[in-house]
């Protein structure tokens, strides 16, 4: 979820409130809402790739 601040920054949240909380995570702060409309892409994409593609030391 994006949410547009009074400074006229975009705020992106995860998209489920945290059980314990209530609230939604914060995932970053951004210039544009473009911006942050691509970070949910690429958190999107790595959500759903797997985990036996990732980078090993």
């Amino acid at each position: 979820m994006i949410r547009k601040l009074k400074s006229g920054e975009s705020r992106l949240y995860s998209r489920k409130p945290d059980a314990r909380t209530g609230k939604r995570r914060n995932l970053g702060t951004f210039p544009s809402r473009e911006a942050a409309e691509k970070h949910e892409r690429e958190i999107q994409y790595f959500k759903r790739r797997g985990g036996d593609q990732a980078v090993k030391p």
